[in-house]
């Protein structure tokens, strides 16, 4: 089993910034990605950004420009800098992490984007 646990959510003003982290631990093995996904109330969990082991990145449409996604492969970290936050990204954020066994998933972390 791999545990994740996430860090750093809150609550920010349109136009700022978070930093979110997600720390592995447990049966890691190798995490072949990890990343992050959103859920907002009444809809479905979707893709933020994910990278490989190996540094491929994949962003959603809708954070390209603005989210930057990091992971430590030693560390087993993955982090999410957000950045010109808005409204539309209140949302809880998820950590997910996938390697040869299993997908795993954070318990989540609530952002909230005042206008």
């Amino acid at each position: 089993q791999v545990q994740l646990v996430e860090s750093g959510g809150g609550l920010v003003q349109a136009g700022g910034s978070l930093r979110l982290s997600c720390a592995a631990s447990g049966s890691i093995f190798r995490l072949n990605a990890m990343g992050w996904y959103l859920q907002a109330p009444g809809k479905q969990r979707d893709m933020v950004a994910t990278m490989s082991y190996s540094g491929s990145t994949k962003y959603a449409d809708s954070v390209k420009g603005r989210f930057t996604i990091s992971r430590d492969n030693v560390k087993n970290t993955v982090s999410l800098q957000m950045n010109s936050l808005k409204p539309e990204d209140t949302a809880v954020y998820y950590c997910y992490a996938r390697n040869l066994a299993s997908d795993y998933w954070g318990q989540g972390t609530q952002v909230t984007v005042s206008s």
